[in-house]
């Protein structure tokens, strides 16, 4: 994969996360993690119009707000590159445009309003949440085939090429997508000779590789990079939840509804991978930081904290060279205990 730019500009491997900012963080705690990233050489920022999670409409847009806030502040727009996304359907988004979808109108109103909270004229990257179909992702499993109410391809696809036309949006990706998905985009971008997309936004970390099945092919080929979101399985992987513990004010123990990294198998799992960044005296975090980070497919790894100490201890991540006996025996784990939440 040569991927290593977008907009014309060489992002960093470590992306700074923020949809705990409106939520978890107070504006000026987002302000204080902007700065801190910058001044670690952080260029590259993401967010969402639906952010903070749980999202919910007292907090929607939040997070873009605080963004635009620094921007306004500072004056230093182009220190970023900025990427955000556009929400699909969903039950619990009905407050969001009266239940969002990828539909030209929606994507059109979704980039406007996201571009007035960022207070910019552009975005570097724009996404789509997630598809506007049926299909398997957040984990569900046992795919069902249904093709009832679902905006076409092409429409969402010539949608945000009117965006890139315009100048709103320089180029663009998808999250949580499959590799059908992936594939139908950029086939369509190629047989109508509009964008294609340079991005997938997808889960991958220790406890979920099931990007590796089909989706690193079509990084490789298609030179598509992968964006990895919780590469700490909402902090799991640090090892803080084991034996019951529930950290005051961690995501866990604030929102039980996030359930996809505390299952038995999952807690084994994670057990594992602890005890082996003890056995190499590193720090869980680091290494599971550091393991998402090297993989050849990976363009960017999204992390997330709620305090300075945390982000400053996954920035540190990045310098971490993990050595091949180790990553053979991280490969044994996973053996032992594949995806167990997928």
């Amino acid at each position: 994969m040569q991927l290593t730019q977008i907009n014309g500009r060489t992002v960093t491997p470590i992306c700074l996360g923020t949809m705990t900012w409106g939520e978890q963080n107070t504006e000026a705690e987002a302000h204080s993690q902007i700065d801190y990233a910058l001044e670690r050489g952080i260029n590259f920022m993401d967010c969402a119009e639906m952010y903070p999670v749980p999202p919910k409409p007292e907090t929607q847009g939040l997070t873009e707000q605080y963004i635009g806030n620094w921007f306004a502040k500072t004056g230093r727009r182009e220190d970023w590159v900025v990427a955000t996304k556009a929400a699909g359907p969903g039950n619990t988004m009905e407050h969001l445009r009266g239940g969002p979808r990828h539909t030209r109108a929606h994507i059109h109103q979704a980039i406007d309003d996201s571009l007035r909270r960022l207070q910019t004229d552009y975005v570097d990257l724009y996404q789509l949440h997630w598809p506007d179909r049926n299909t398997n992702y957040f984990g569900k499993l046992g795919y069902v085939h249904q093709e009832a109410d679902e905006t076409p391809i092409e429409e969402s696809l010539a949608a945000l090429a009117e965006l890139v036309e315009q100048g709103k949006v320089r180029q663009i990706g998808l999250s949580n997508e499959t590799p059908w998905g992936a594939m139908r985009f950029l086939h369509l971008a190629e047989k109508m000779g509009l964008p294609k997309i340079v991005t997938i936004q997808n889960p991958y970390n220790l406890l979920n590789r099931t990007y590796e099945v089909g989706l690193a092919e079509v990084s490789h080929r298609e030179n598509v990079g992968l964006l990895a979101y919780s590469p700490l399985a909402f902090g799991a992987l640090s090892g803080k939840y084991l034996n019951g513990q529930r950290p005051a004010n961690a995501r866990l123990t604030l929102f039980t509804r996030f359930s996809r990294y505390n299952n038995p198998h999952c807690v084994q799992a994670i057990e594992a991978y602890v005890e082996l960044a003890r056995e190499y005296g590193l720090d869980p975090s680091q290494m599971a930081l550091a393991y998402v980070t090297t993989r050849p497919f990976v363009l960017s790894n999204i992390i997330g904290a709620t305090s300075l100490e945390q982000l400053s201890d996954n920035i540190d991540s990045m310098e971490m060279r993990l050595s091949d006996e180790l990553i053979e025996k991280i490969d044994a784990t996973h053996l032992n205990h594949p995806n167990p939440a997928p």
